[in-house]
C-alpha cells in the first residue's frame, strides 16, 4: 500500500509511468481512488494540501525534488507521469524522430499550438500567465489556449517543470500558483532525446504494451494503444 510520497515515488521509479488521478482509465495507475472514494485504512487523501499524503501535491513534489520524472497532461489529455528510463520509449512512439516543424508541416499541429512553441524560446521556461500573454491570447482566448497547451503536452513537445505566483509592481507574489512551462528537450538531458532517436515507433509500442500488461494484466487493449500514441 502506498502511504506517502516517498512509497509512492518508489512504486513510480518501479512502474515508470503512470495515471495521475484516481481513475487507472482501464490501463495503469498507482493510486486508483478519487477525493470521494477513499479507503478509510489509507493514510493517502485528495485535496488535503499535505505535501506527504496529498497525491495532488505529489506532482509538485517531484518536479522540485527529482530530476528522473515528468508530469504533464500525457495520458488520454490527463495528467501522467512518466520516468526517465521509459521516457524515450513515449518519444519514440509519438515522434518516431519527428520534431515540432515536421509536425506543423503535415498539418498535425495547430497554429495556436505553434505560438505557445514560439513563446518558449531556447532556454525559457514561462508560468501560465506570461506564457498566454506572449503566445498572444487575450481573455477570450481561454479555450484556444488551453487546448493548445495540452495538444503539444499530449505530443511530448512541451511538459511542466514547476510552478509560480504573479508578482505585483512592487515584487510581492499574489493569487494562485501557476504551472511553468519548458520545451521537452529543455527539462530533461540529451540521453533522453537520443535515446528516443535510436528507437524506431514500433518496437517503442511493443515495449511499452509488455511493460503495461506487466503492471496489469486486465489493462484494456483498446485502451492502452491511446495510453501510449496519445
Amino acid at each position: 500500500m502506498i502511504n506517502n510520497f516517498s512509497d509512492f515515488y518508489s512504486e513510480l521509479i518501479k512502474a515508470g509511468f503512470s495515471l495521475a488521478g484516481g481513475n487507472n482509465e482501464g490501463v495503469f495507475g498507482l493510486i486508483n481512488f478519487s477525493w470521494n472514494n477513499q479507503p478509510p485504512d489509507c493514510p493517502v487523501r485528495w485535496h488535503t494540501g499535505d505535501p506527504d499524503t496529498d497525491p495532488w501535491e505529489w506532482r509538485i513534489r517531484v518536479l522540485n525534488e527529482r530530476n528522473d520524472v515528468a508530469y504533464a497532461k500525457v495520458f488520454f489529455r490527463k495528467g501522467g507521469y512518466i520516468t526517465h528510463e521509459w521516457y524515450p520509449y513515449f518519444l519514440a512512439a509519438r515522434r518516431d524522430g519527428r520534431g515540432f516543424g515536421d509536425f506543423y508541416a503535415d498539418g498535425l499541429i495547430s497554429v495556436y499550438a505553434k505560438r505557445v512553441m514560439d513563446a518558449l524560446t531556447e532556454g525559457r521556461a514561462l508560468p501560465v500567465h506570461e506564457l498566454k500573454t506572449l503566445a498572444g491570447f487575450g481573455k477570450d482566448d481561454k479555450s484556444l489556449f488551453e487546448k493548445a497547451l495540452t495538444d503539444l503536452q499530449m505530443g511530448l513537445f512541451i511538459t511542466i517543470c514547476g510552478r509560480a505566483q504573479k508578482r505585483n509592481k512592487h515584487g510581492e507574489v499574489y493569487g494562485w500558483h501557476s504551472m511553468i512551462y519548458c520545451k521537452t528537450e529543455e527539462f530533461w538531458p540529451s540521453e533522453v532525446i537520443d535515446k528516443a532517436d535510436e528507437l524506431n515507433e514500433k518496437e517503442a509500442i511493443d515495449m511499452i504494451t509488455k511493460r503495461i500488461y506487466e503492471l496489469n494484466k486486465h489493462a484494456d487493449k483498446n485502451k492502452v494503444i491511446k495510453f501510449i500514441t496519445g
